[in-house]
């Protein structure tokens, strides 16, 4: 069961952690490469999950699949956690400590989906748009292909939304139509 509050306590003092190390980088990209692995194999996050198995097992099995790819305060972290019982949550520790480390650098993630790949330099305008429209000096780049938006883009920041999408003005001109906007209403 998901346990965000669980998961945003650990991944703030690994942060903390990291910064007073001065390894924030590091465990950054550590991370980072834990979140992808999780995203990707759904067979090592059951093996997290699994109580079947026993901890000295997952370490050593945790330690045969990063090899020397996780660097030593994140090893560490994560052998303390299936010591505790908590491995459970390592996938939503590794996002939420990306999440955080994006926040303490200042990075945003705008999301941009179009209906075909852009080219770079038409990714680099709207960058270059977005901050100084936006006043933002970090920005990080989500790109999403959707062909059901048939033209225009979708663009979302933190909590804002742009759809110039052709998809959303034809189904504002249908609400237009359904509603009979067009002709006069004598009563």
């Amino acid at each position: 069961m998901p346990n965000p509050r669980l998961a945003t306590r650990y991944a703030k003092s690994l942060l903390d952690l990291a910064i007073e190390n001065g390894e924030l980088e590091t465990v950054y990209s550590d991370m980072s490469w834990l979140k992808s692995v999780c995203r990707s194999n759904r067979d090592f996050v059951n093996l997290l999950k699994s109580p079947v198995i026993a901890g000295d097992k997952k370490i050593s099995i945790l330690k045969a699949v990063a090899g020397t790819r996780l660097g030593k305060l994140s090893g560490a972290f994560i052998t303390l956690l299936i010591k505790k019982g908590r491995e459970a949550f390592l996938p939503e520790i590794a996002s939420a400590f990306v999440t955080q480390y994006k926040v303490h650098k200042n990075i945003h993630i705008v999301k941009l989906t179009t209906a075909t790949p852009l080219s770079a330099g038409t990714k680099d305008a709207i960058v270059k748009q977005v901050k100084q429209t936006g006043g933002y000096e970090n920005i990080e780049l989500e790109e999403k292909v959707n062909e059901d938006i048939i033209g225009g883009f979708v663009l979302q920041i933190g909590d804002k939304l742009i759809d110039a999408s052709i998809a959303y003005d034809l189904k504002e001109i249908s609400k237009q139509f359904k509603n009979n906007d067009f002709i006069y209403k004598i009563r």
